[in-house]
């Protein structure tokens, strides 16, 4: 995995800030290859819990997606980072991809 355990740490306030306490984080894409030098942050996010509709979701699911972007740029600077949310019974390739090829950012 190609991120340090202070970007790591980052990673996981932002989430957390963002999403709230328990929320999982799963690093994919090209920075889980060692072999691979560069490349854009790939992160797949699952709140803990999804009380609304997802009608009433997906609106306040985006807010919380660019208040992370925001606070991880203060935190490690201008960085291509794309997150993915996940939705309750999500079924979307992206999501079972990230939990099949990624790593859970601990």
């Amino acid at each position: 995995m190609r991120l340090s355990t202070d970007q790591i740490q980052a990673i996981r306030q932002a989430a957390t800030a963002a999403f709230g306490q328990g929320t999982s984080v799963w690093l994919f894409g090209s920075r889980v290859d060692d072999s691979k030098k560069g490349g854009d942050i790939d992160l797949l996010v699952s709140p803990t819990s999804h009380t609304e509709s997802d009608a009433e979701i997906q609106p306040q699911g985006f807010m919380q997606k660019i208040k992370m972007l925001t606070l991880l740029e203060r935190l490690l600077g201008e960085r291509k980072v794309d997150i993915v949310v996940e939705q309750p019974q999500d079924k979307r390739p992206i999501v079972a991809m990230a939990y099949k090829t990624g790593i859970k950012l601990q």
